[in-house]
């Protein structure tokens, strides 16, 4: 059944040469760009937690899928959630399914900053449960929850959207579905930099994704509207952020440590009294290493039901490089073994400054009810920043809005981690070869390999110390970090990036040769080899993306045509209809 706001409507808002228009072809195209689905979970006495409805009808999802969105819907019987809870999860996508709108939502993907793009192995899920006492049911509750699918970490946007819409659709159901689905239809597409308006049952979210481009650390304003119709507007100032200072309240004098587990990946798991702390919580840990990318796994909410609980949780091998966040008291004793242990209370915002904490020792967990704490045997690399803890209290005594704390944390974070990187990021662009050794009759030149030694030496002089004063084994911490995932994922990044400049540089070369000219010095066997591998240079740079100017291949293509047209009329047209690999 085709859905609302297709063709007609997308025509109508689409601006020329707009990523909308690729987006105006069929209906579901403008919401499958934000959501994969709604589902409706609710609770049967015989069946257990259960799919009740999945909105649109024709969105696929696997058995496996669905038993993963079921339980992690539900918070676990012991957090006693009464009321409304929001919280999210993530989840593994079954392999193999194709995506339709993939190579656009890719053209997308590539203007964002590296921490937003999507990883299409996992899903998200954004919840609304709601459980309130109702006698006519035969349990004495009524259980449901409202949940939204997505490839996109944009926590902030979703949990806006469901506290817009969950509340009235427990009192309207289906036919309300429907309509909210319809207005998503009608979003523009998730474009990065561009300030986008997205209609949800008569309230107008006004907000901007960041790019690649804008400086770490800076939110563009997004101004409310002044809307001459009735409908309302909101402003949002983030897609995607969590409340900083919030979620880290309950162990904040070990901020910096736990920066650095973040940071070398290791197995860290968030027991929490519910979902929505679990889930804040292991969000926050993931997004304070940022502008950098979180490239192992990480569960915002983890369940023993969940398909990766075995693997997870077996002691006959190391635990993996993962964030778990967890509610179950199960989990005291199943993740004893795990070396770093972070144990929270309910999350209050603190009236009075916290008491020091010490890090406890991990054999004081005996269960879920341990004290709030940090449970480790880890030394941290770098000495305390006491500056961010006494600028933090301070803000606690004189009541600063926490919004406020939030933003002097993110920039702490954000320095620390610049700091750690800059360095890096100086040595691996050094790396590059020249660009007087890329000619345009060789292969592009190689990039020269990364060297922990050479990295090392680069340290004494230009290492972090020109932007952080935090004294420490700064040294220690980099040999450390050189293992972790978050490195290779790093460097495997860097080197992509590096390469396909090396591509570009060279495709520009190619362009401003004379090929004509060496095409009649040359036989014809080498002139129809030279067409071939210009042809699959051009084929390569849309397939990849080269960063390469509209202008360089338009002038490549030329050269092919003069090219061919200078051929025996029989290779012009087996040359005119090949397009190669």
């Amino acid at each position: 059944e085709p859905g609302p706001g297709g063709a007609e409507a997308a025509a109508e808002d689409a601006e020329p040469e707009s990523p909308d228009q690729c987006l105006s072809l069929l209906p579901w195209d403008r919401f499958s760009a934000w959501l994969h689905c709604v589902c409706v979970v609710g609770f049967d006495l015989e069946l257990g937690q259960a799919v009740e409805v999945i909105y649109p009808p024709h969105s696929k999802l696997t058995d496996k899928e669905k038993t993963n969105i079921c339980y992690l819907s539900f918070p676990d019987s012991n957090s006693g959630c009464l009321g409304d809870t929001q919280f999210c999860f993530r989840f593994r996508r079954s392999p193999g399914r194709k995506v339709s709108l993939c190579c656009f939502l890719d053209q997308l993907d590539r203007d964002l900053p590296v921490y937003l793009k999507k990883d299409s192995a996992y899903y998200y899920g954004y919840v609304y449960f709601r459980q309130v006492r109702d006698k006519s049911l035969k349990r004495g509750y009524f259980q449901k929850s409202l949940v939204l699918i997505s490839k996109l970490p944009y926590v902030h946007l979703f949990r806006t959207v469901l506290k817009q819409i969950a509340p009235e659709y427990f009192e309207k159901s289906e036919a309300f579905l429907e309509a909210v689905c319809s207005d998503i239809d009608r979003w523009p597409p998730p474009v990065p930099g561009k300030v986008l308006q997205l209609p949800i049952m008569g309230v107008i979210m006004k907000l901007r994704i960041p790019t690649y481009r804008d400086k770490p650390g800076t939110t563009p304003i997004v101004q409310n509207m002044h809307q001459a119709d009735a409908q309302l507007s909101m402003a949002l100032l983030t897609v995607h952020e969590v409340d900083l200072f919030r979620c880290f309240c309950p162990v904040f004098f070990h901020i910096q440590m736990l920066w650095e587990l973040v940071l070398l990946g290791e197995p860290l798991v968030v027991m929490a009294p519910s979902p929505a702390e679990s889930s804040e919580t292991v969000l926050a840990l993931v997004s304070c290493i940022s502008p950098l990318k979180y490239y192992s796994d990480f569960r915002p909410y983890f369940t023993i039901h969940d398909s990766e609980f075995k693997e997870y949780t077996t002691r006959t091998q190391a635990p993996p490089s993962v964030i778990l966040g967890v509610t179950n008291p199960f989990f005291a004793k199943t993740l004893q073994h795990w070396p770093h242990i972070i144990r929270i209370g309910d999350i209050k915002l603190p009236g009075e400054v916290p008491k020091q904490v010490k890090v406890k020792k991990l054999k004081n967990l005996k269960t879920l009810d341990s004290k709030p704490g940090v449970y480790t045997s880890y030394k941290p690399y770098l000495n305390k920043d006491e500056e961010i803890v006494k600028q933090l209290q301070k803000g606690v005594q004189q009541k600063r809005p926490t919004e406020a704390q939030s933003v002097i944390l993110r920039r702490y974070f954000l320095e620390l981690t610049e700091s750690f990187i800059i360095p890096l990021e100086r040595y691996v662009a050094s790396l590059m070869p020249l660009q007087k050794c890329i000619s345009p009759w060789k292969s592009p030149p190689q990039l020269r390999q990364f060297s922990q030694n050479d990295f090392m030496k680069t340290l004494e002089k230009a290492g972090p110390q020109l932007t952080s004063g935090l004294k420490g084994d700064w040294i220690g911490l980099y040999r450390h970090f050189l293992k972790s995932p978050n490195f290779d994922g790093w460097f495997r990044s860097r080197q992509k990036e590096m390469t396909q400049k090396l591509e570009a540089l060279h495709l520009e070369a190619l362009c401003n040769e004379n090929l004509v000219f060496w095409s009649q010095k040359h036989t014809e066997v080498e002139t129809v080899d030279l067409v071939l591998k210009l042809k699959n240079k051009l084929l390569q740079a849309d397939r990849e993306h080269l960063p390469v100017k509209t202008d360089t291949l338009k002038k490549l293509q030329t050269h092919i045509n003069e090219i061919i047209l200078a051929l025996p009329d029989d290779l012009q047209d087996i040359l005119l209809k090949t397009g190669t690999t």
